[in-house]
């Protein structure tokens, strides 16, 4: 069965507007997107109440992204709130 990416965000509680392109889930979290292992790792370590982190779209100079550029990693919670978690 093919899950378009949407799909799979959307039925992990991934607020629409931060869609991408990957969907995982690591122990209770969600991760949306190219988000850094660095910060995957500072999550699991913090344990903070949020639903998850992501990168929306696929900004250049994500991980696995190539190029240079600044992007902004989000965090956002069970009611679909998101907020600043770290800047690249």
């Amino acid at each position: 069965m093919f899950e378009a990416s949407g799909e799979r965000a959307a039925r992990h509680g991934v607020p629409e507007a931060l869609y991408s392109c990957h969907t995982a889930l690591v122990d209770r979290y969600v991760i949306e997107g190219h988000v850094p292992a660095d910060l995957i790792a500072r999550l699991l370590k913090e344990r903070p109440t949020i639903k998850g982190l992501a990168v929306p779209a696929m900004p250049a100079g994500a991980p696995g992204m190539g190029g240079s550029g600044r992007y902004e990693i989000l965090s956002f919670d069970h009611r679909g709130r998101f907020q600043s978690y770290s800047r690249r």
